[in-house]
């Protein structure tokens, strides 16, 4: 069936790329809520603590079935979630400390056990350290389709709750105030996070897990403000790297879950440079070019006082090409400007002064460098009226 969704991959890419592709869409969403949380290392926890869940679920069924696989990792999960939660509770350990003490302990039960099984003379338990680093080419037909139901399913949820669990996410207090389950609603956004982490143990494996919970968030908060933006465009970005990563890896024969948590990594860092408005590149240009604004503008203003640094030769390299300042001074041109520098300076201080008397369609805070602009005509006349009338 795969093979004919995607006729140009074989059938074991085909498989990776469909089970990459709800991977990327359903951890994208449901880590969403563990990021804004601010409880992205629960995520990593959970993770480490659906080994030993794997290993128990072997011992106990004997044959390495799939199902039966995730369900053991899905109950390990949601008890080491539910142990946190209850070790942070008692109000003398912090959630930090709540979080390493259950992976450690955790996932040092699941080397053992791993250990204990690998030790045996049973054939059947070959694969199970896969759960570690994931083995995306041992996917099948079937374990695909458990993953998109799951995902299904947990995607409904979110969609059907989507207002109670943005409440009790953002503010507890008020969801509580206003009748809705606080307790199971958190309890409810810890098991989503379950859910997306046994989705993804087959893919990228118990240790890189956490990267596909925090990654799509991490873009998607960097591209949008809101959360109802948030929410679909973390599924997109994780979408596209787990296509992308898994495209990647089948074509250069390398490990699928490694190269799409590398491709996650590239993308949060070029949008963590490069978004406008909050990239970090984005914002040290921003202020470059402020400080270089400044800088002209302390020549315009003081055009005779002695040049002191190399970046007081840039500005006035600058004025000069701008055909501001010459070596008599400045020129006509730059006389307008710097003129226009002043009674914009005093501009903002009659503001500063008397800006509580002007009458503003809303109470925005101006911009200074474009005060007439921000303000009105009729509110800049009013303000130099104020400020005419309140000089000595």
């Amino acid at each position: 069936m795969l093979a004919s969704v995607l006729p140009g991959l074989p059938y074991t890419d085909a498989v990776v790329v469909v089970g990459a592709l709800v991977l990327g869409v359903t951890s994208g969403v449901l880590g969403t809520f563990a990021v804004l949380r601010q409880r992205s290392l629960v995520g990593d926890a959970v993770a480490h603590s659906t080994l030993p869940g794997v290993c128990v679920a072997f011992l106990v069924a004997g044959v390495k079935d799939v199902p039966g696989l995730l369900i053991g990792a899905a109950v390990a999960g949601l008890v080491a979630a539910l142990l946190m939660v209850g070790i942070e509770r008692t109000g003398r350990i912090k959630p930090d400390t709540a979080i390493g003490v259950v992976l450690s302990g955790f996932f040092s039960l699941g080397v053992v056990l791993l250990t204990h099984i690998a030790s045996t003379a049973d054939a059947d338990q070959a694969g199970l350290e896969n759960y570690l680093f994931g083995q995306a080419a041992g996917l099948l037909e079937t374990d695909v389709l458990v993953m998109a139901v799951l995902g299904g399913v947990a995607l409904a949820v979110v969609a059907v709750l989507r207002r109670a669990l943005t409440t009790t996410l953002f503010d507890p207090s008020y969801a509580g105030s206003i009748g809705l389950p606080v307790r199971a609603l958190e309890v409810l956004m810890t098991g989503l996070l379950v859910v997306a982490v046994v989705i993804g143990v087959r893919v990228v494996g118990a240790i890189l897990m956490v990267a596909m919970l925090v990654v799509p968030t991490v873009v998607a908060r960097q591209l949008a403000d809101r959360f109802t933006l948030v929410l679909p465009l973390a599924g997109a970005v994780g979408a596209v790297v787990g296509i992308t990563g898994s495209l990647v890896a089948t074509r250069a024969a390398l490990p699928t879950g490694p190269v799409i948590v590398l491709v996650g990594f590239a993308l949060a860092v070029l949008a963590v440079l490069l978004t406008p408005g909050r990239g970090v590149l984005w914002r040290a240009s921003r202020l470059g070019a402020r400080r270089r604004r400044v800088r002209r503008e302390q020549v315009l203003a003081h055009p005779d006082a002695p040049v002191r640094g190399l970046t007081d030769r840039v500005a006035r390299a600058d004025l000069r090409r701008r055909g501001l300042l010459d070596d008599a001074g400045l020129t006509p041109a730059g006389s307008a400007a710097a003129a226009e520098l002043a009674d914009r300076r005093a501009l903002w201080s009659a503001w500063l002064e008397h800006g509580a008397l002007v009458d503003l369609p809303d109470a925005r805070e101006p911009d200074p460098t474009d005060l007439r602009g921000s303000l009105g005509d009729d509110a800049v006349a009013q303000l130099r009226r104020l400020s005419a009338a309140g000089r000595p």
